[in-house]
């Protein structure tokens, strides 16, 4: 299958990954060159630890890059088979994209959306002569490591398309949930609240972050705590999460928390930025024990 990859960010280039080992041909495309490369470097450091942990051959590992395309045309998704995007988390453009590529791409090809939250019917509908090929492909990170894909269905995806890329997730080794589109999702309508919750906590001064996440740890049997994991995501992320969440519901109990809104304010976005509740060894570095 020929795969396109719009967005060669964290998870973008991750999800390539996933296809590029999985056996398909991916075209990856940003909109500067500098971006692609960066994508490209986060993939070859993948490949590199699995070669280091003798889990693929430094031969397997060059071959993989090698059949890599990288693009900052969007006309080089013209023959893709299916497109998915993990671009800003912006619905406007989001929308700009799809409808670019409906003027590009063959009727056949499906478009996917990697968004955590936004509403997969809204942009299935800038798009009405192939609404029905527009479908939520919700992927976690690491995208490469972690096992689960939201499918998610707009009103209009069709039952051939849902089959096609829920069949399609579970060739790629990840475990697919059947998802009927609402805000958050699944995962997301549940985690993000938590965490928001989990800074009012920090906020009210009845705990620390590491406190917390060590209570949420071995009190209620979660791998990672919920602080540590809002600093993995990105708290620009949590907080358009949430927004959206707020914005659909109309509920309450989804207001994002000043905190959290503070520190996307003063760049504290989390591992990305090397501070969030807890620092790190530089953006996307290690966390600093103190």
């Amino acid at each position: 299958m020929k795969v396109c990859v719009f967005g060669a960010g964290n998870m973008g280039a991750r999800i390539a990954e996933v296809f590029m080992t999985s056996g398909h041909a991916v075209t990856m495309i940003d909109i500067k060159p500098e971006f692609c490369e960066r994508g490209v470097k986060t993939i070859t450091s993948d490949l590199a630890f699995l070669v280091k942990k003798e889990k693929m051959t430094e031969e397997r590992k060059n071959e993989l890059l090698a059949g890599l395309k990288t693009s900052v045309d969007r006309k080089d998704a013209a023959d893709a088979d299916f497109v998915i995007e993990a671009i800003l988390e912006r619905m406007d453009l989001k929308k700009e994209l799809l409808q670019e590529l409906d003027t590009i791409c063959p009727p056949h090809t499906i478009f996917a959306s990697n968004t955590s939250a936004l509403s997969i019917t809204e942009m299935a509908a800038c798009i009405p002569n192939r609404a029905d090929k527009v479908i939520g492909c919700h992927f976690f990170n690491p995208a490469q490591i972690m096992k689960l894909v939201e499918v998610i269905r707009a009103i209009q995806t069709s039952d051939e398309t849902f089959k096609t890329v829920f069949e399609l997730m579970a060739a790629l080794g990840k475990t697919p949930v059947s998802v009927n589109e609402g805000p958050g999702f699944v995962v997301n309508r549940i985690l993000i609240p938590m965490m928001n919750e989990a800074m009012g906590i920090v906020a009210d001064g009845i705990a620390s972050p590491a406190d917390v996440d060590i209570a949420m740890q071995l009190g209620a049997g979660m791998k990672s705590g919920p602080l540590h994991t809002a600093d993995l995501v990105g708290h620009d992320v949590n907080l358009a999460i949430m927004e959206t969440l707020y914005r659909e519901t109309g509920d309450p109990k989804y207001r994002p928390h000043p905190l959290m809104r503070k520190m996307v304010r003063a760049g504290w976005l989390g591992v990305k930025t090397g501070k969030g509740f807890f620092e790190y060894d530089g953006p996307f570095g290690k966390e600093i024990v103190k």
